[in-house]
């Protein structure tokens, strides 16, 4: 593996052992965090359109339940690893722990490339997953939600199958579904939001104001093209936005929404009205104040992290910096907004449907926004007076807050037998 994709999981325990320094953590709960608690690979026979018969591998990893039940999305990527999935479902464990929701960390994914697959493909391979982790999931014991190329549908799949096993309807053995079946309003857009939240509460500190900021989007999914179109109503200027197949600048300013619509007709951004073309690597070397890279792991390695202009960094996406450009960030004076704060907006409105669905209650969708804003600025403020507390960083100051309140956790429970 080259020097310019690092393994996830390498980075994920490099920052568990700084913040283990840092917090003088027990050697035994270090070594207890190290490890999931539970890893499953299964594989898994699909029967494709054309009647041949295609094996997928997938798994499940749930890393740790000392907070409570399991919380982590489903991917499907031709790129999906068991190390990957290890290290998200590890972030995800104190991803829960710094929004301060009862769950702990998991993650699952499936071999795949999607968009290579019918949608009846992409059933079948879903029920039958969900099939081989019925012993492993359930609303008191892993809770999915969607990824990377999985969606509202592919989480009615699960409900469906798994409620078709049970006998009875299990809505909220997973979230992040359709509306009409016990999804949550503003779910769609929680995680941008949450993104947005903290960008707001960093253009404070730093003194930065918000209004006419411009703002550098790499990655136009949901969350991506979300977060551009929030910050551009909170008064920011979008200046470019990329997708997979490259990105658009125009530094009079992008409207987000139009550029979405452009690539719900065409497939992509590219070749939108009025835009200069551009790569993934030359937006996030864009000169601009705020940039929220929401597409995949390492795209802010030391190659490149010396050429970031961006006054302000929000990690709408998971472990998109590597440690050896986040020096090198720091150096510079970039204020990073690290993933396991900036995207917990997600996994917060997941812990809001949750609830919802137990208690077979209907929250508005405004409801819903002030909950998610109160968490999002509280988990912030948490962070930032650690980070001034501490003398750190935002990264390690989250770190920080996360593994302490899963470590004292596991010392309450203690160990059996």
């Amino acid at each position: 593996m080259s020097l310019e994709k690092p393994d996830p999981l390498d980075t994920a325990l490099q920052q568990l052992t700084i913040t283990a320094e840092k917090l003088g953590l027990d050697d035994g709960v270090h070594e207890i965090l190290r490890h999931p608690k539970r890893a499953l690979i299964v594989s898994i026979p699909v029967k494709l359109d054309n009647g041949e018969v295609k094996v997928f591998m997938g798994c499940r990893v749930q890393h740790n339940d000392a907070r409570g039940p399991y919380k982590g999305g489903i991917r499907y990527h031709p790129e999906v690893t068991l190390s990957e999935v290890t290290a998200l479902a590890m972030w995800m464990t104190w991803k829960c722990a710094i929004i301060d929701i009862p769950y702990g960390g998991a993650k699952g994914g499936v071999c795949c490339n999607p968009k290579e697959m019918s949608i009846g493909e992409l059933e079948r391979l879903t029920r039958r997953y969900t099939s081989m982790l019925l012993d492993f999931i359930g609303p008191y014991q892993d809770v999915p939600a969607p990824d990377v190329y999985t969606d509202a549908q592919t989480m009615a799949w699960i409900v469906d199958t798994y409620s078709r096993f049970k006998g009875y309807s299990v809505p909220e053995v997973a979230t992040g579904k359709p509306i009409v079946i016990g999804g949550l309003l503003g779910r769609e857009e929680a995680t941008s939001r949450g993104v947005t939240f903290c960008v707001r509460e960093a253009t404070k500190h730093i003194k930065m104001p918000l209004k006419g900021s411009s703002v550098a989007v790499q990655g136009f999914g949901s969350v991506g093209w979300n977060a551009a179109r929030i910050l551009r109503e909170m008064g920011c200027k979008i200046v470019a936005v990329s997708d997979s197949q490259g990105g658009i600048h125009d530094p009079k300013g992008v409207n987000p929404i139009a550029a979405f619509e452009h690539k719900e007709k065409t497939g992509s951004v590219l070749g939108f009205k009025g835009s200069e073309k551009i790569t993934n690597e030359e937006l996030l070397e864009l000169k601009c104040d705020i940039l929220v890279p929401a597409a995949l792991e390492n795209q802010i390695t030391k190659a490149n992290a010396a050429k970031i202009k961006a006054k302000i960094l929000a990690e709408a996406a998971n472990g998109p910096t590597t440690p050896e450009a986040d020096t090198i960030l720091r150096e510079k004076g970039v204020f990073i907004i690290p993933d396991i704060l900036a995207n917990s907006g997600g996994v917060a409105a997941s812990y809001f449907e949750w609830v919802q669905n137990l208690t077979r209650e209907r929250w508005t969708e405004e409801e819903v926004n002030r909950k998610l804003e109160v968490k999002m600025v509280k988990a912030f403020d948490d962070v930032y007076e650690l980070s001034k507390k501490q003398k750190v960083d935002m990264r390690t100051a989250a770190l920080m807050l996360g593994v302490g309140r899963v470590a004292e956790a596991i010392k309450a429970l203690g160990l059996w037998p």
